[in-house]
């Protein structure tokens, strides 16, 4: 009887694939390949500036890097650190320095640049993006029992099927995430760390279904 290949799981963050020694092509992996940053409640991939306020979401942004699966840890590359004085020395160039101020972009009251009516479009248009792209999800509802899709719970994104789905098929945690002092955790476990692979590997604390499209 002819012995099945071992499936390995990926280490590297944005991918968390399975894959075989031999099978496993140049390109096949899709990751991220520097650290998040978390402020004022945004989270943000320093790589490649993709950012969400939802955690779940933000999770869930495609890798921008991509090479070959492996099951070594990922070591992340420091982020650039030339956009941090950005809005300390945009305060004499008012109209530049909004663009470029993040808590300006987000709608929220800045010190630096004080109150304005244009930073709040960015909140109206976001949301809108949002449900704009949530829409056309709804059509999509119907799927075959054999297709495989990807579950989209917190802590689980494993492939699965529906004829295989069932009330404790999926382990995840049902949330919120907390960051909070440099602490990183899950309020549903009451489990925080500081490092972010450490929350990355915090085990599920809750079985159910596994869920494809958690916004519907």
């Amino acid at each position: 009887m002819e012995q099945q290949p071992v499936k390995l799981r990926c280490q590297r963050i944005g991918c968390d694939a399975e894959f075989t020694e031999e099978d496993n092509p140049e390109g096949s992996c899709q990751y991220h390949e520097s650290v998040p940053l978390f402020h004022d409640g945004m989270k943000e991939w320093s790589c490649c500036k993709k950012r969400s306020h939802d955690f779940g979401l933000f999770l869930s942004i495609p890798g921008c890097k991509t090479g070959k699966h492996t099951t070594e840890k990922q070591v992340f590359a420091q982020p650039k650190k030339n956009p941090a004085p950005a809005p300390a020395a945009a305060s004499t160039t008012n109209g530049s320095s909004r663009d470029s101020c993040l808590r300006c972009r987000q709608g929220f009251f800045c010190s630096d640049h004080g109150s304005q009516s244009k930073p709040l479009n960015p909140v109206v248009n976001a949301p809108s993006e949002s449900k704009a792209s949530a829409v056309p999800k709804k059509p999509k509802k119907t799927v075959d029992i054999n297709e495989t899709q990807i579950c989209k719970n917190k802590g689980c994104g494993k492939e699965f099927k529906e004829k295989d789905n069932h009330d404790t098929a999926c382990s995840y945690h049902p949330g919120p995430a907390v960051f909070h002092d440099r602490l990183r955790g899950w309020k549903c476990c009451d489990i925080h760390v500081k490092e972010f692979d450490e929350f990355m590997s915090i085990p599920p604390c809750k079985k159910g279904w596994h869920n494809a499209d958690p916004e519907s």
